[in-house]
This record gives C-alpha cells, structure tokens and sequence, in this order.
C-alpha cells in the first residue's frame, strides 16, 4: 500500500489537468472543488483535528506532481482553520460547511503595506460599531485574494501592541480589492477595507487574542512549508536525474561526469535532511512540545526552502536551455519554489527565530 506522501502524489498529478485549465495568477475554484471531493478537507475539519504530520504528507506528496494543488489546499487551509479552531457556532455553521465542501474559498489577512515580518505593526483597525465592529485599512499580499468569499482578518481593536489585534470572520463579497501580478502563479491581492461591518459571532477567540488566533494556525502550517518545499525538490531531482541518465556528451552520459553527479549527490542529501527537520517539528506540534516547536519549525522552514530553491536550479543547471523552456516542469517550479523562502516568515526571520533559541538555550 503506497504512503500519505504517495497518495497526495497521484492526487496531486490527477489534479494537475484542473490545474492547467486554470488562469495563472487567479482562483481556481475546480481545483479547489476536487480537492474538497477528495476528502483533504474533510480530514482539516474532523473532530479530532488534522495533524501537522498528515498537513506535511498532504503537502509534499501535492508538490512533487501540482504545485497549484499545494497552493490551494494551504491556503483554504490557513484560511478557515482559525474559524474551525476559534470560531463562534454561528461563524462555524456559517462557513465551515461551504468551505468543506470546496464551494467557499478562504483567505488568511495578516499582512499589510507596513507590516509583514513584523504584524505587530498592524493599522488596520476594528471599531466598535453597534452589535459589532467596522473594519478600515488594507491587506496586502494575500493569497485567494481579491476573490475569495471569508478571510480571517486581523485588525487592532486596542493600543497595546500585539496584545492589541483581534481577528474576524470576514464576508468579502463587498469588500473592495484587485490582484496583484507575481512571477509565481498563485492567486494573490488586496483588500481594502472602508468601515466593512462585522458582527459579533463573527470575532474570532477573544477581543484582543488575535495573535494567539495567528499564532495557533502559524504553529500547524509551518512544518508543512518545509514540506511542500521537500516535494518541489523531490520533483526537481528527479527531473535531473532522468536527464542525466539519458544526455550523452562526449561519448558519456553526463551524470557521469563528477562535475554533474556530486552537484545531484549534494541534493539528495539535502532533501533527505531537509524531510528530517520537517518530521521533527511535525512531531513537536503533534506532541505539544511547545518548547522546541518554534526553534525547529523555523529551521525546518530555513533549510527546506533554502535546499528546494537550490534543488530546482541545480535541475536547471543539468538541463541547460532545456530546463528553462516555456512550460516545463523546472521552468514552472522556478516561479513556483521562490515564493517558499518570502510567506509565512522570510529566511532572515527564520535565522532570527533560530539565534534568538540559540542563545536563550544551552547547546
């Protein structure tokens, strides 16, 4: 019986013909809707929770075959877990459903033209309003938007730094937005918010626990980053390999040749360090240990991002002007895999989160 990785891997190469009927660079919501026919949701959305090792399997067995099919799970995903994990009955009753099934799509709504690494500078504000809240400001950079129909949006209801944000259960079908074009194809934009109301039952947690909202969704998602970016490597190496198998030059295959096959050698043994860092901060999450969660989380992040975008070129490399034809598989990882080391924490932030364990811990 092939694994949870094999598995996502033949979902992910049947959902690649949806995928490929797509708009590069907007919703696919047919992808979205087979995703949610193949059960991948209903697991998020079980009774007991999805668990960061089967959201790591999910998302390296999608990226070794559909890259765009990744994509969408996360997002819906990282979308609609806050509601599934803090929601009131009535936002849960409200979207859940929907979202399940694939017929709603989710958004997450954290960063802002000020404030990406550093959400504690979020503007964005919630003011009191009646049996709610009004929401002003702008979200930019994420992803399913302008068209996604719920996004958790974070916006500060107080003062007080980043005890100071709330997050919401957002209608967006009246909120003002526009995409914005990337090097990648993901479906990404903005949203601008001009006093858009949200009642009560649609708060998330607590007024002004937003972060802990974020920061409990962050904390299962970040393992499965690494995860996907293992999978884009897997699919990268695997392209080269093949490759060099094959292409004789002066009367050899060209893996033979040191210069070719150490370069291949040095992924291989990347990606299988890299699939180490990632079951080891899945089983973090999955264990509750908290304390080592957020140091092996980012070096997890940090390396698998780092070895897939490495992956994807040295592919490339092997390749030469064959690798980089319009609508090839490494031509297509290429604007896919960049984008890996920039959402839900930068590199440097990574490095930073791992100095700051480092020195506060004895090695």
């Amino acid at each position: 019986m092939p694994g949870a990785v094999e598995q996502a891997e033949t979902l992910g190469a049947e959902l690649a013909v949806i995928a490929a009927r797509g708009t590069p660079g907007r919703l696919n919501r047919p992808l979205v809707k087979a995703l949610a026919q193949a059960g991948l949701f209903d697991r998020v959305f079980s009774p007991d929770g999805v668990t960061a090792a089967e959201l790591c399997a999910t998302r390296r067995g999608l990226a070794r075959s559909c890259p765009e099919a990744e994509t969408a799970f996360a997002v819906q995903g990282l979308g609609s877990v806050p509601i599934h994990l803090f929601g009131t009955d009535e936002a849960k009753e409200r979207w859940l459903p929907g979202i399940r099934g694939g017929d709603l799509v989710a958004a997450f709504a954290l960063t802002e033209p000020g404030a990406g690494s550093d959400a504690a500078a979020i503007r964005t504000r919630a003011e009191p309003d009646g049996d709610g809240w009004r929401i002003t400001g702008e979200k930019v950079f994420i992803s399913n938007a302008p068209e996604a129909d719920v996004a958790t949006v974070f916006a500060r209801t107080s003062d007080h730094g980043p005890k100071g944000v709330s997050a919401f259960a957002v209608p967006m079908e009246e909120v003002d937005g526009e995409a914005i074009e990337l090097i990648s194809p993901h479906p990404i934009g903005r949203w601008v918010f001009d006093g858009t109301f949200v009642g009560r039952d649609q708060l998330l947690g607590e007024v002004d626990a937003g972060f802990r909202v974020a920061m409990a969704t962050l904390d299962l998602f970040r393992p499965s980053v690494g995860a996907a970016a293992v999978g884009m490597a897997e699919a990268a190496l695997r392209i080269a390999v093949e490759h060099a198998r094959e292409r004789e030059a002066f009367g050899s295959p060209i893996g033979q040749f040191q210069g070719v096959s150490h370069q291949l050698a040095d992924i291989r043994t990347g990606i299988e360090a890299a699939a180490l860092l990632v079951e080891s901060a899945a089983q973090a999450y999955d264990s509750g240990d908290r304390d080592s969660l957020t140091g092996r989380s980012a070096m997890a992040k940090l390396f698998a991002t780092e070895l897939a975008q490495r992956a994807v070129d040295t592919a490339i490399q092997v390749l030469g002007a064959r690798g980089l034809e319009e609508g090839s598989v490494l031509a297509h990882l290429y604007t896919e895999v960049r984008s890996l080391r920039i959402y839900e924490g930068t590199s440097e932030i990574q490095r930073n989160i791992i100095a700051r364990e480092l020195f506060r811990d004895r090695i």
